[in-house]
Parts: structure tokens; sequence; C-alpha cells
């Protein structure tokens, strides 16, 4: 019965990946995309302080 196996197979490992090297216009694509990532949390930060947006409008009553 060594043929049987029992639970589940073990995945295989995943190759290593190759670090790429980063030139110039990469490294101030990261920078960019991390400013504007603070910009963002900075901002709904902020909005969040502040109490809703407006008010609801018109209502409708839901009856025709």
């Amino acid at each position: 019965m060594a043929g049987r196996q029992g639970g589940k197979a073990k995945p295989l490992k995943a190759p290593k990946k190759v670090a790429k090297e980063l030139d110039d216009d990469d490294i101030a694509f990261k920078e960019r995309q991390k400013k504007e990532a603070a910009e963002m949390k900075a901002a709904a930060a902020k909005a969040g302080q502040k109490g809703p947006m407006g008010g609801a409008g018109i209502k409708k009553s839901g009856k025709k």
C-alpha cells in the first residue's frame, strides 16, 4: 500500500525571482508612486475628519 498517498499533496517550490536592476526612470516612477500614495492617504484622513458631505437633497417618500 505504499502507492497510496493520504492528505493534501505539497505544492512545488516556486523558483526564486531574479532581482532586476532599476534604472533612473524606474526609481523616479517608484518615488512618484510613493508620493502620490502619501498624498492620497493624507487627503483621505483630512476628508474623514469633517462630517458627512452636504445634505441628502430632496427625499422621496416612496408613495406614488
